[in-house]
């Protein structure tokens, strides 16, 4: 394994939480933290790192929860590795960080891949996962159904196609120094689109070496994978159903995710299950409206009997 190729000043953005790396599933990897109380593990998509978690790690923090935000493998300050990017795997590293900060469980809550990885760890480890929150993506299987059976929403998620290719992925991504990063993000979002500052965040993150590589791999894995054993095995893994209340968060105008695709993941929930869509936010809604997203996951947190 080896470690990023850069200053972690590009990574280990200053603010009130603590940064340090931990070991799990045979990686290392950078969090940031904040806060005690139940553990809340916060998994960021693409293509961002843990920074897209700032406004709930604050929120969380307040409202009397340790919250932690990590980098994924690959990603952010955590370790590039040359192989070990399928969700099961991905799944394990998150599993593991829970076991390495010493908590019995924790309330996981992704977005976008890390939202499909959130899906995959309810699975694959029920005891450590207390409770599931995932922002901008559907349960895995119904993810695949989509992506296989509805033109539009293989429409929108082109870009994921177009990941499949060798190479040109990456070089375009890193291109200008991160250019294309930030038309993703913003050609993602809903009218409320990002800041300036964060999206010079973003892609200067998107350069580290080897980041865009690794961020790319999961994304092979989902689309190869689909007329492969492996793929075949993995998807009847997840028939197994999530038994811990589950929160679904998702904004009205995503343009890659469709709202059709995303509702009806409840059918892989035998517990609460809580559908939740925001009138007028794109794919970022943490990021779009931090206040009314964090408001919603910790009223849900708290509430010791969520409804169906």
């Amino acid at each position: 394994m080896t470690a990023p190729d850069t200053s972690a000043s590009v990574v280990r953005l200053d603010g009130p939480w603590t940064h340090r790396d931990v070991a799990a599933n045979g990686a290392r990897f950078h969090i940031a933290e904040l806060g005690d109380g139940p553990l809340v593990l916060l998994l960021h998509g693409f293509p961002q790192f843990w920074w897209a978690w700032r406004h709930q790690l604050t929120a969380l923090a307040d409202a009397g929860f340790r919250a932690v935000a990590m980098d994924l493998r690959g990603v952010g300050g955590s370790d590039r590795t040359p192989r070990g990017y399928d969700p099961a795997n991905l799944a394990l590293d998150i599993t593991g960080v829970v076991r390495s900060l010493g908590e019995p469980d924790a309330a996981l809550v992704g977005h976008d891949l890390g939202g499909y990885l959130a899906w995959t760890a309810a699975v694959m480890r029920p005891k450590l996962v207390r409770r599931l929150a995932v922002a901008s993506m559907p349960h895995p299987r119904r993810w695949r159904s989509a992506m296989l059976r509805d033109v539009k929403q293989s429409a929108a998620s082109s870009y994921i196609w177009g990941f499949q290719r060798p190479w040109l992925p990456e070089r375009q991504l890193t291109a200008d120094g991160g250019a294309l990063v930030g038309r993703l993000l913003r050609d993602w979002s809903g009218p409320r689109l990002p800041e300036d500052e964060a999206v010079a965040t973003y892609r200067r993150a998107m350069t580290i070496p080897s980041t865009a590589h690794c961020s790319i791999e999961p994304y092979r894995w989902m689309v190869r994978s689909l007329a492969r054993p492996d793929g075949f095995q993995f998807n009847r893994r997840m028939r197994r159903p999530v038994r811990v209340p589950t929160l679904h968060l998702h904004g009205s105008l995503d343009p890659v995710m469709r709202t059709r695709s995303a509702a009806g993941s409840g059918e892989y929930v035998e517990a609460p299950y809580r559908w939740r869509l925001f009138d007028g936010l794109g794919h970022f809604p943490h990021e779009e409206d931090p206040v009314a997203f964090s408001t919603e996951l910790i009223n849900w947190l708290k509430d010791p009997e969520p409804d169906r």
